[in-house]
């Protein structure tokens, strides 16, 4: 902190400063701080809110003559708030920031579909509509969210909440055990049939998928397989990462979920969220060209 003097120039230049560090200038993170106790009260209070008038300052101050003027501090506008923002915003390099959805959809805008055939993507869909397509490290596809609550019984997943609960899942985890669909987000991807089959895509259970919704990006694992026909299927888990209502029978997204599964990708222990996640990132910014 630097020490006050009381020379009319330094005066009028700390209270023009201060008016151009306003708060939008600031990291939100920032925490405005208390000075010492260092000056007597009288010295203090020309520099409290609602003091400087404009004209003299609020008391005597050794030196300077009472009927001293100084100048009013000069306007900070939106601009220049804004230029300020965008100033420190740019000193942190693009390659640290976490990969944006808008960068990962920019990727799979065409698809190039593999599957023979499309999907539906629920049991009374009157049509299949959803191809899985394919770019050189991972597969796509663009559908709804249906919430599987399957696997671990919990408070939230079981007979009672979910009238087709099942208390295992395809895969499990690294001590055997069906996996916990409250607690861990993860993909359903449909059963091998003649339209598709994962595993010659190189997927397997604990194979790292992106899942896109409303701007959100969040990772996940396969974790699960469904009905061959039907395709959009994610966790309990999943859904609450995403802001999806999770409630198994009465959630889920109608549409606009996009799922990105790498390939050769399988992470171990299939359990490990902070794996999936840091592992996710990293292909991420691999998919998009960082």
């Amino acid at each position: 902190m630097r020490t006050r003097t009381f020379a009319l120039t330094a005066v009028s230049s700390a209270v023009c400063g201060a008016a151009l560090l306003g708060p939008a200038a600031l990291p939100a993170t920032a925490t405005p701080h208390r000075p010492a106790p260092d000056t007597a009260p009288g010295e203090r209070a020309a520099f409290l809110p609602g003091a400087w008038t404009g004209g003299g300052l609020a008391d005597p101050v050794p030196g300077v003559p009472a009927d001293a003027t100084v100048d009013a501090p000069a306007e900070v506008t939106a601009d220049a708030r804004t230029d300020a923002t965008a100033d420190a915003r740019a000193d942190v390099p693009a390659d640290d920031a976490p990969v944006t959805a808008e960068e990962l959809l920019a990727e799979v805008r065409s698809c190039r579909q593999i599957s023979q055939g499309k999907y539906r993507t629920d049991a009374n869909s009157a049509k299949a509509t959803v191809p899985v397509c394919a770019t050189t490290d991972a597969v796509f596809w663009k559908a709804d969210m249906d919430i599987d609550c399957d696997g671990r019984r919990t408070k939230v997943c079981n007979k009672k909440t979910d009238p087709y609960f099942q208390p295992q899942t395809a895969f499990t985890s690294s001590r055997g055990k069906p996996l916990d669909s409250a607690a861990l987000p993860f993909v359903v991807v449909p059963a091998p049939s003649r339209t598709w089959d994962y595993r010659k895509s190189g997927l397997t259970g604990g194979s790292v998928v992106a899942v896109i919704y409303e701007g959100r990006v969040r990772y996940a694992v396969i974790g699960d397989t469904g009905p061959a026909g039907i395709i959009g299927e994610g966790s309990y888990a999943l859904a609450e990462e995403l802001s999806i209502d999770p409630h198994p029978t009465t959630g889920g997204a109608a549409s606009g979920v996009t799922y990105i599964a790498f390939q050769d990708s399988r992470i171990s222990p299939i359990e490990s969220r902070a794996t999936a996640e840091s592992r996710g990132e990293e292909l991420a910014r691999a998919f998009v060209g960082r």
